[in-house]
């Protein structure tokens, strides 16, 4: 595993981090922006906390293991990638906790997010944070889980936010929300 400085990662702060994307993207999971630690390794939910990987290996999404706390493989991203995943954020921006955006840089986000999902046409969107949800898309009510709208083409899901900051949620749990949004997207059997 990398380890930084809290100076080395503050360097990072800023930085943005390239989405993930492949030929063939059918569920397109959205973070709110990248952290310090994402940014250091070029590599989303890289955090060693972050439980993103281990519930997308426990729903069954991915059949491997993936530490992406040193920055992910070549392979992982093809992995990824050949399962018909991609991964962006709401924020391009890194900052070491998401409660530093703005709510006019989170309904930006919202705005350019809707652009590469014209683009990229994902059948599923699933953005992972409730509360930076409801402020990039004006939904001060909507909770988790499919949404009454879809964004462009795609059926949207407002999942749980797999940060270590997040005490809600285990991986189990997770791993069923994320599980739930690749059954829409046709990423593993109905149930």
């Amino acid at each position: 595993m990398a380890r930084f400085t809290r100076a080395e990662l503050e360097s990072y702060r800023d930085t943005e981090v390239p989405d993930l994307l492949g030929d063939d993207v059918r569920l397109l999971f959205v973070g709110i922006n990248p952290g310090l630690w994402t940014a250091a390794t070029q590599t989303h939910f890289a955090h060693p906390v972050n439980r993103f990987y281990p519930a997308l290996q426990l729903a069954g999404i991915v059949d491997r293991r993936i530490d992406p706390s040193a920055g992910m493989t070549p392979e992982d991203r093809d992995a990824l990638r050949a399962r018909g995943i991609g991964i962006t954020n709401l924020v391009r921006r890194a900052t070491a906790r998401a409660d530093e955006l703005t709510r006019d840089e989170l309904r930006e986000g919202g705005k350019a997010l809707t652009g590469l999902v014209e683009r990229v046409r994902p059948k599923v969107v699933a953005v992972a944070g409730i509360t930076a949800y409801r402020q990039a898309f004006g939904r001060p009510k909507a909770v988790t889980g499919p949404q009454p709208e879809p964004l462009g083409d795609a059926e949207l899901w407002v999942v749980p936010n797999p940060s270590g900051l997040n005490a809600h949620h285990t991986v189990a749990s997770l791993a069923e929300e994320y599980a739930a949004a690749a059954r829409a997207a046709g990423l593993l059997p109905a149930q």
